[in-house]
Order: structure tokens, then C-alpha cells, then sequence
């Protein structure tokens, strides 16, 4: 497993689909009981909730489930884009605003669907203006990616990856 490791999960504004991924990866950490060995955080592409937590309805939705969401809302930085090993956007117009903050990030950039089978869209759907069932489907999303962040996250200081 990397040493020092760290995933930042990034959607517009924090409080649906990032914090959701912070969540649920840090729940699976927890499950493999890899606790202390991979930081995990979130933030948005615009800080118009920075300070806030997740949406009451994304919380409410992850709580089903057992996970709780604690993340307080905060806007992306350059320094993110240095300081963290694995940046994993939920959407490729995140992704396409991460890549114009740094031309040359040390961060690894994803997309969250890049750790999906061919069967789940490219683009994490934002559940905000949507029904209960919106915040499921991207709980369901989250989660299915989550074994495959894991095994990706153990490759990042292997210099052949």
C-alpha cells in the first residue's frame, strides 16, 4: 500500500457527489482496515457552500447505509493539485476545471468512472435537482468504485505505474 497516500474527490459544489466519495471510501478503508494509511477529502470546483456540510438529502442517503458524512464544504485549490496523490473527479466539466487550475499537476487526475465498468455512464449524475433515487444511483456509482480506487491507490508510489 502507498505510503502517505491521499484521494481528493471533486464536484461542483461539495456538498452531493464529493463528499459522498470521501465517505464511502473512507468507510471501505475502514472495512479493509486499512485506517491511517490513505488520507481522503473533498472539495468543489466553486465555493459557493464552502463551510457548509453535504446536502441533507445526500447524508440522509449515505446514513441508510450506515456511513455518515462529516465533510464541511471547501473549494478546490492549486495546492490540492500538489499535495494530494489521486484527484478523482466526478464529471469530465470537473475534471476539464481541475486541468485548467495547473498545467503540470504531481496529482494523478481521474475521472470517477475511469474506476467503473463499461457499464455505468462516464459522468457521476449530480442528484441536487433530482428525486431520492438520484442520490442512491450515485451512492450505488461511489461504491462500485471504491474496490478498484483501493487497488489503484497501492500502485501510486510504484515508479512503473
Amino acid at each position: 500500500m502507498c505510503n502517505s497516500c491521499s484521494v481528493l474527490f471533486v464536484c461542483l459544489g461539495n456538498i452531493c457527489r464529493s463528499p459522498a466519495g470521501e465517505g464511502l471510501l473512507q468507510h471501505s478503508i475502514d472495512t479493509y482496515k486499512l485506517q491511517g494509511t490513505i488520507k481522503i477529502d473533498s472539495a468543489g470546483t466553486i465555493g459557493y457552500h464552502s463551510g457548509k456540510p453535504a446536502d441533507h438529502r445526500m447524508r440522509n442517503a449515505a446514513l441508510n447505509r450506515g456511513i455518515p458524512l462529516l465533510s464541511l464544504s471547501r473549494k478546490i485549490t492549486v495546492e490540492d493539485l500538489h499535495s494530494f496523490n489521486l484527484i478523482i473527479a466526478m464529471d469530465r466539466e470537473n475534471l476539464a476545471d481541475i486541468q485548467r487550475m495547473a498545467p503540470h499537476p504531481t496529482a494523478k487526475l481521474n475521472l470517477l468512472s475511469d474506476f467503473l465498468g463499461d457499464d455505468w455512464p462516464s459522468d457521476v449524475p449530480d442528484p441536487y435537482y433530482g428525486g431520492d433515487d438520484g442520490f442512491e444511483y450515485v451512492l450505488d456509482m461511489i461504491e462500485a468504485a471504491c474496490p478498484s480506487i483501493i487497488d489503484s491507490i497501492s500502485s501510486l508510489n510504484d515508479p512503473d505505474q
